[in-house]
């Protein structure tokens, strides 16, 4: 089909980006990889140009980001705004009102009639990590309750929290204390019932020393996995039976990309902590723990903190993602990317026999691919390669999983039909050059 979006005028990468590349490799740490072999010169909504002017469709948002899209001309509008007015002061410092607006604004869209606070942060990591601080403080209790296939950060704690070991943990332990993992309900390889869940945490851990359960209400990194729609509110009674708090990481599934603001709303339960950042505030780093404002105001004064957290310049992106959000009604168009992805990949499955599972929530969709659709083994050099063929013709799609046979899909949910309808036929492309 003719390209709207992608144009690849050189060999990918150009020879400006295999430049800037060579000396990467001379000066920046070996472990800060990349996904794309090319490097960007500027942004617009899905599309992403490199140096040597090539256009790519970019499905990856930045790894879940850019929920509004690249440079959204409200949120630079609102970035560049508040730069000429104040850069910096800690808000612990010297006060500032666009902090005090967000967290008005989140406290009300968080679910529930309980009234909210909010604290903010730098990433999602500290995000969940501060969230079990408020929780050890309002409990007085220390345990922290996991899922399998979870993703919670790169700090010492969050690390431990995360399942997938390699490369998140090798190398980096000892871990964190206290912190235990349970089954988490995935439909297509380990179904579990709500009953195992809590006999496997009562052999775990004394549920009166349990501070918190942590829980993605949408698997992201370790597979886009879709609880079934009685784990979270099952979570929510296990939590008020033993006297701890429950936690959402919000951190990928929230702000939109559902098609609710947080995700645990499609569940009907209202968390005690939600931790929020990725794409809340267009690109800029912030995130936040939003919570009932009794648990929130448990730790002691000066107890919680950051020095760049809730950046007045940051705040006022956000203020401005929510803006766009609202106005062009993103969380129905998040729906209506989500239907359009699922005929798509429903297609390509059809043709691929290595596709075992076509899954997702909104416009948070992925599939998973396998060797044999009957014995279920992952294929996650198809996955790669997969990705790759995709690359190579313009189309940035990232992958996940615990064995890394999943490519997902985090579109902006400013993307138009026909860059989706590109995308996926780039996507069909790759699959023919790779399985057939």
């Amino acid at each position: 089909m003719a390209r709207k979006y992608i144009q690849i005028v050189t060999e990918v990468p150009g020879p400006k980006s295999r430049a800037v590349m060579a000396q990467k490799e001379q000066v920046v740490a070996k472990p800060l990889g990349t996904l794309a072999p090319f490097v960007a010169a500027k942004a617009e909504g899905v599309v992403v140009e490199d140096l040597d002017g090539n256009r790519f469709l970019d499905f990856s948002g930045g790894w879940g980001v850019m929920n509004v899209g690249h440079n959204h001309p409200k949120v630079v509008a609102a970035i560049q705004a508040q730069a000429s007015r104040c850069l910096h002061t800690d808000f612990t410092a010297v006060p500032y009102a666009p902090l005090v607006e967000l967290a008005a604004r989140l406290g009300k869209l968080a679910p529930g009639s309980t009234p909210k606070k909010c604290a903010f942060f730098n990433s999602g990591a500290e995000a969940v990590e501060n969230a079990v601080k408020f929780s050890r403080a309002a409990t007085g209790r220390k345990a922290v309750l996991v899922f399998e296939n979870a993703f919670h950060g790169r700090t010492l704690l969050t690390m431990t929290m995360t399942h997938k070991a390699i490369p998140y943990k090798a190398g980096f332990g000892p871990y964190a204390s206290d912190v235990y993992r349970l089954p988490y309900p995935y439909s297509y390889r380990t179904p579990v019932s709500m009953a195992e869940i809590e006999r496997r945490m009562l052999s775990l851990v004394d549920p009166r020393e349990v501070a918190c359960v942590v829980v993605e209400p949408v698997i992201g990194e370790g597979g886009f996995i879709v609880p079934p729609p009685e784990f979270l509110p099952f979570l929510r009674d296990l939590a008020d039976r033993y006297g701890f708090l429950f936690v959402a990481d919000e951190v990928q599934c929230g702000v939109g990309r559902t098609g609710k603001f947080f995700a645990c709303e499609h569940y009907g339960v209202e968390p005690d902590l939600i931790a929020v950042a990725k794409s809340i505030a267009g690109g800029l780093p912030l995130s936040a723990v939003v919570g009932k404002a009794p648990v929130m105001d448990a730790p002691i004064p000066g107890a919680i903190g950051s020095t760049y957290g809730g950046n007045p310049v940051a705040c006022a992106a956000a203020l401005a993602v929510l803006d766009v959000i609202e106005e062009e009604k993103l969380l129905d168009r998040a729906v209506h990317i989500g239907e359009v992805l699922t005929k798509g990949l429903r297609d390509l499955e059809r043709h691929f026999p290595v596709i075992g599972e076509v899954r997702g929530l909104g416009a948070m969709m992925a599939m998973e691919l396998v060797r044999d659709r009957k014995t279920k083994e992952p294929a996650p050099e198809i996955t790669k390669a997969v990705q790759q063929e995709a690359l190579r013709r313009g189309v940035v799609f990232p992958t996940a999983g615990i064995y890394g046979n999943v490519i997902r899909f985090l579109v902006p949910l400013t993307t138009p039909d026909d860059a989706l309808a590109e995308g996926l036929a780039v996507l069909g492309e790759a699959f023919t050059a790779v399985v057939k």
